[in-house]
This record gives structure tokens, C-alpha cells and sequence, in this order.
């Protein structure tokens, strides 16, 4: 249990402190952003960062910083929703088909199986074409592609929670389905399936700025830090800003979630909890 406490504390800080800063930015953009990210300025076009423009400005003429803070909310919003979208909906259909077994769960894991037979991203990305494209597409999009990773961890946790002894003590007493999957199921799968949102939020921001560069996610002027890649990739000599400030802000965020994910799962980690 110490060695647990400490990748907790080591862990778990870092990561929330960086995603507690991201998460500031995207809510307070308005007031920490020093620039409209949308403003254009042509006689600023490609400028270096100097005392106005900390990071420097695009082709456009935007400031960096202030697209870049703006672009959190973009990816806190598409990673917030996807997540949201295709946790309920996996954890639905995995609690669903664990529990019941016999054909539905067969009809339900043979469509989760052809869902995983597309990579996520090649997935989101046939999705965002035909709904084509914006914030609320790409939500739709990566929340639609990631449905199986939860259904098929919730169908796997169900259908050892299920013949367990607890479970089998409240059906010898009469406890119907419902009360068996919302007391004793639910509640013990619920703490692995926290873990894969924390990992798979990282994976999701990746996904939408993968999206975004490709030209088929977020659309202009809205910013996105894909797009801001994208932009900055054919000035990458002359302005490396464009391209490292968000390449740097994605990394940050994508390893922050991952390390949450880590350090919840040696807490929950039964084989941690002697050591």
C-alpha cells in the first residue's frame, strides 16, 4: 500500500496539476487569452514572439497564445463529449451483454467485434467525412469509434463479477436483475472503467488534433490545435513557434492523462494493496 501512495502522490499530482491548468485556460479563455484568437492582421503576419505577442502570430496574423489557449477548449470540450458518449454507451451494452448472455450478448459482442475491426482513428475519420466535419461532428465521430474499448472491458468485468459469491448470495435471496447490476455489479466494475476514461481521454485529444491536421475535424477559424500544426508545419524553419507551442501543449496533455490513468490503476491494483 506505501508504494502505491507514492506513484499516487508522484503521479496523480503532476498529471492533475497540468490538466487543472488546461482545464482553466479552456474555461477562463476569455480572460486569460490577451487577443481575439480570430482576429486577422495581415501587417503582423509571421512575426516572432516580442513583448506583444508572447508566442508570435500565424500567416494571419493571430497570436499564437491566444489561439492556443482557446484550442484547450476545443479539446476539452470534443475529449469531455466523446468520452462521455462512448462510456455510457459501452458501458450500457458490455453490463448488458455480461449479465444477460445467450443470444443478445452474442448479437451485441458480434457488432462490437466489427466496430474493432477499424482502427479508432481510421473509424472517427470515415465518420467525419460523411457527417463532415466541425466540433460537434468530430464529437460524434471519436465518441461512435470508441464505443467498443468500453463495451468490451465492461462485458469482460461483468462476467467475472457475476459469479461471484455476493452475487449469487442476492439472487438466492429474490434480488431482481436491476438491483443485482446497480448494487453489486455496477458499483465494483465502476473503478476500471474510471481508469479507462482517464487513459482514453489522452488517446481522444490525440485523435481530434489527428483530425484536425488531416483537415477533416475542427473547421476555421475555430482553433484547434491539430489545425495550428498543420498551419505552422510549412513555416516550420522560419517559425517553429506555430507548430512546437501546440505540439507541446498536446504532448503535455496526452501524457498528463495517462499518468492519472496510471496512478488510479496502481491504487485499485489489487496485487499493490499488500506491497
Amino acid at each position: 500500500m506505501k508504494l502505491a501512495r507514492k506513484r499516487f502522490t508522484k503521479q496523480l499530482i503532476f498529471g492533475l496539476s497540468v490538466l487543472s491548468l488546461v482545464v482553466l485556460s479552456g474555461i477562463g479563455a476569455e480572460l486569460i487569452a490577451p487577443y481575439d484568437p480570430n482576429q486577422n492582421d495581415l501587417s503582423k503576419s509571421l512575426q516572432s514572439p516580442d513583448r506583444n505577442n508572447l508566442l508570435g502570430t500565424d500567416i494571419l496574423g493571430r497570436d499564437i497564445l491566444s489561439r492556443l489557449i482557446y484550442g484547450s477548449r476545443t479539446a476539452l470540450f470534443i475529449a469531455v463529449a466523446s468520452a462521455g458518449t462512448a462510456a455510457f454507451s459501452g458501458m450500457f451494452l458490455g453490463l448488458i451483454a455480461g449479465y444477460t448472455g445467450g443470444w443478445l450478448s452474442a448479437v451485441i459482442m458480434r457488432i462490437i467485434d466489427a466496430l474493432m475491426c477499424f482502427p479508432m482513428l481510421v473509424l472517427a475519420l470515415l465518420i467525419s467525412v460523411i457527417l463532415g466535419g466541425g466540433i460537434i461532428s468530430v464529437a460524434v465521430a471519436l465518441g461512435i469509434s470508441s464505443i467498443a474499448i468500453y463495451a468490451r472491458l465492461m462485458n469482460g468485468l461483468v462476467l467475472g463479477i457475476r459469479e461471484k459469491d455476493y452475487v449469487t448470495a442476492a439472487r438466492s435471496m429474490g434480488a431482481s436483475s436491476f438491483r443485482i447490476l446497480t448494487k453489486h455489479v455496477l458499483p465494483n466494475a465502476l473503478p476500471f472503467m474510471i481508469i479507462q476514461i482517464g487513459v482514453h481521454l489522452g488517446s481522444i485529444i490525440l485523435a481530434e488534433s489527428g483530425l484536425s491536421f488531416l483537415g477533416v475535424g475542427v473547421k476555421p477559424p475555430n482553433a484547434s490545435w491539430g489545425a495550428m500544426i498543420a498551419d505552422g508545419y510549412a513555416h516550420i524553419s522560419t517559425n517553429p513557434v506555430m507548430s512546437i507551442a501546440p505540439g507541446v501543449a498536446l504532448m503535455l496533455v496526452a501524457f498528463s492523462c495517462n499518468t492519472v490513468g496510471d496512478a488510479l490503476r496502481d491504487i485499485y491494483d489489487p496485487r499493490l494493496n499488500n506491497v
